[in-house]
């Protein structure tokens, strides 16, 4: 008798305690947030998407991430099974930002909010924030590092240069060859720096889907067009993926060599065989874009947008769609190269040590 009553008791007392722990657990799930990145050949979208997937859980989201595997139709239908699945929130790095507009309608109509992730989506009116990096920043870094290695400034000169674009579907291509551009033109234009091929702008320089290959075919076809006599002393490159196959494509003419040094090369991204190829001399510079940030600030606006708040940005201007002015958030690039690799990989623990040496 004893026994039931303090069964029926303590059952009592677990059941009132599972009832009041079950509504706290229910409030820390704020619904699905799903995640589309294009690709996984290069290293900073795992990135980008591991870090999201590790903020949104801290906060309470469940996530869907999805690789693309840089397929549009892929992309396309990917995105229309993350919205059949419930999401509240679609995070899209798009393929090709203007292949979209479908489907992004079909997530208006169910309410769901849209973040551009790092590349616009172009002529929707149903995106409803970009967070990225000052892409057209991301450009003057890499020029005026070759301005300042070649000391352009000085008067030095002349010197020869090649031109590299990025995907001519990705709007930031545009906006890294245009900040490039703002530095070397007039360097161009005074005879200081010589693009012996005369390949310029973004119909001529771009390499389609970002394509290491691509662009080292191409460096091969100059240097053998162009540069059988001549030196070139630098290559502008928007990607540290290009730069690669940029550097294998001098390595293989004798580039590399006391007898024929390497040109300044640029590069964006940091990633690992880029930052190794900095350390023996081959490329010269890359961008670095902290994608731990970029993640905050869109889990931030995620965040703020499901609670019925505003979320921050700091760019009303710069971002047209074509269709609308997307409210953007900017983070800021930093120019990495041989002297301060350490400190701003290392020590801000983006990198182990290890993993570069």
């Amino acid at each position: 008798m004893k026994r039931n009553f303090l069964k029926a008791l303590f059952g009592g007392v677990v059941a009132t305690v599972l009832i009041g722990i079950a509504p706290l657990v229910q409030a820390q799930d704020k619904g699905l947030v799903a995640i589309s990145m294009p690709t996984k050949s290069s290293a900073r979208w795992i990135a980008d998407g591991n870090n999201m997937v590790k903020y949104f859980q801290e906060r309470g989201y469940k996530t869907d991430l999805q690789y693309a595997d840089d397929d549009i139709p892929n992309q396309l239908a990917q995105v229309e099974n993350l919205l059949t699945k419930g999401a509240k929130v679609l995070v899209i790095a798009a393929i090709d930002g203007t292949t979209l507009s479908d489907v992004l309608q079909k997530a208006a109509d169910k309410g769901v909010k849209v973040i551009a992730y790092d590349r616009l989506i172009k002529g929707s009116k149903n995106v409803d924030y970009y967070a990225t990096f000052d892409n057209y920043q991301v450009g003057v870094l890499q020029a005026s590092y070759i301005e300042q290695a070649l000391k352009l400034k000085e008067g030095k000169g002349p010197y020869n240069i090649e031109l590299f674009g990025g995907s001519p579907d990705d709007n930031n291509a545009f906006f890294f060859y245009d900040g490039a551009m703002s530095v070397l033109k007039p360097y161009i234009d005074s005879g200081k720096l010589v693009v012996r091929s005369k390949q310029m702008g973004m119909d001529k320089v771009s390499t389609l889907r970002w394509d290491g290959a691509v662009a080292q075919a191409r460096m091969d076809n100059l240097l053998s067009a162009y540069y059988t006599k001549d030196h070139v002393d630098a290559v502008l490159s928007p990607y540290d993926g290009l730069s690669i196959g940029i550097i294998s494509s001098l390595k293989g003419v004798g580039y590399g060599t006391p007898q024929q040094p390497m040109p300044v090369v640029t590069g964006q991204d940091a990633e690992v065989p880029s930052v190794k190829s900095i350390l023996k001399k081959e490329q010269t510079q890359t961008v670095f874009k902290d994608t731990r940030e970029l993640a905050k600030v869109t889990v931030d606006m995620v965040d703020a947008m499901m609670s019925g708040k505003t979320p921050t940005v700091n760019d009303t201007k710069t971002y047209n769609n074509g269709v609308k002015v997307v409210p953007s958030y900017l983070l800021k690039p930093v120019s990495v190269d041989a002297s301060n690799w350490k400190k701003t990989l290392v020590d801000s623990g983006y990198y182990k040590e290890s993993q570069i040496q």
